[in-house]
C-alpha cells in the first residue's frame, strides 16, 4: 500500500525522491549495479508537519487509501477541512458550531451529495438538506452555487429554472462592474449555463441580469429596460453571424438600424460597438447554445 502511493506521488509530480530521506539502509533496495529505487519512509518516522505536508498533496481517494496504512495522520482534522473548503468554498454546516461531523465525514457527504445532485437536482437538493449539509434558503443556496464548480451547470439550470427566487441572489454576487455588455453577458453564460431555446426561462434570467449589470454600471445611464433590448439583440445576432444555416448574414449598418429601432434615443456608436464585438470575439454563449 505504501510503496503504491509512494509511486503514485512520484508519478503526478508533487515530490521527488530526492525529497525523501535515504540515510537508512532500509531505505533503499538493489535492482541492478547501477540503479537504486528508494522504497516509501514510514510517514510516523517524520516530524508531523513533514507528513500532513505530503499528505496535503493527496487527493480525497489517495487520502482514504493513505488511511489504511497512518489512520491518525490522513484522517487529520486539517486535511479534510482544507479539502473541503477548497472543493466547497460555502456550505452551510461550516458555520453549525452542533455538528459531530468530522470535516472527513463532511467532505464524503458533500462528494456523495453532488454526484447525486449532478444526476438529479432536486434529489441532489434533497440530500444536502437531510444531511444538515446547507440550509434551505434561497442565499444559501446560491452562495453555495457560487463557491463550487463540484455541480453539473446543466443540472444547476434545471433547479434554477424552477427556482428563480435563487437565482435573484445569485446574480447579486456576481460583479459585471465595467465590462463591456457583450463580455457581461458571456460571463453570465460561462457562470449560469443559457437555455437551449429562448422561452421564459431566458427571458426571467437576461430580466434579472439587465438589472444586476445597470447596479454595476450606473455610469453608462442605460435603463433596466434598454439593456434587456440589447441583451436579445446580441443573441440574435450572434445566432445570424454564426449559425452555418443562416446563408444571409446581418452587417453592422443593419444591426444599427434595428437597435435604433428598438431602443428610442439609442447611440448608434455603442450600437457599432456592439455589432463589432459578437463578430471579433464571437458567440455570446458557449457551445454555441440559445
Amino acid at each position: 500500500m505504501g510503496q503504491a502511493l509512494f509511486t503514485r506521488i512520484l508519478e503526478r509530480g508533487y515530490m521527488t525522491q530526492d525529497d525523501f530521506p535515504r540515510n537508512r539502509s532500509d531505505r533503499v533496495t538493489e535492482q541492478d549495479d547501477n540503479t537504486v529505487a528508494p522504497t516509501f519512509p514510514d510517514l510516523k518516522e517524520l516530524p508531523p508537519e513533514l507528513a500532513l505536508g505530503i499528505l496535503s498533496h493527496l487527493g480525497a481517494t489517495d487520502l482514504c487509501l493513505a488511511s489504511c496504512v497512518w489512520n491518525e495522520l490522513a484522517d487529520d482534522e486539517v486535511l479534510w477541512e482544507s479539502m473541503c473548503r477548497n472543493t466547497w468554498q460555502y456550505v452551510s454546516i461550516y458555520w453549525d458550531k452542533t455538528t459531530m461531523l468530522t470535516w472527513k465525514q463532511i467532505y464524503l457527504l458533500l462528494d456523495e451529495g453532488s454526484l447525486t445532485f449532478n444526476a438529479d437536482a432536486s434529489m441532489g437538493m434533497a440530500y444536502f438538506f437531510k444531511n444538515g449539509l446547507l440550509k434551505d434558503s434561497p442565499v444559501d443556496i446560491a452562495k453555495f452555487f457560487h463557491s463550487t464548480r463540484q455541480l453539473s451547470n446543466k443540472q444547476v439550470r434545471i433547479y434554477l429554472e424552477e427556482r428563480p427566487y435563487v437565482l435573484d441572489y445569485l446574480l447579486n454576487m456576481q460583479s459585471y462592474e465595467r465590462e463591456f455588455l457583450p463580455n457581461a453577458l458571456r460571463k453570465l453564460f460561462a457562470r449560469i449555463e443559457a437555455p437551449s431555446d429562448r422561452g421564459s426561462y431566458l427571458a426571467t434570467l437576461l430580466q434579472k441580469f439587465s438589472k444586476r449589470f445597470c447596479q454595476c454600471n450606473p455610469q453608462t445611464g442605460l435603463q433596466t429596460d434598454d439593456v434587456f433590448v440589447l441583451c436579445y439583440s446580441l443573441i440574435l445576432l450572434s445566432v445570424d453571424l454564426f449559425c452555418p444555416h443562416v446563408k444571409n448574414k446581418m452587417s453592422k449598418r443593419e444591426f444599427i438600424r434595428n437597435v435604433r429601432g428598438a431602443i428610442p434615443n439609442s447611440n448608434d456608436d455603442l450600437a457599432g460597438h456592439l455589432y463589432d464585438n459578437i463578430y471579433l470575439v464571437g458567440h455570446i454563449a458557449p457551445g454555441d447554445r440559445l
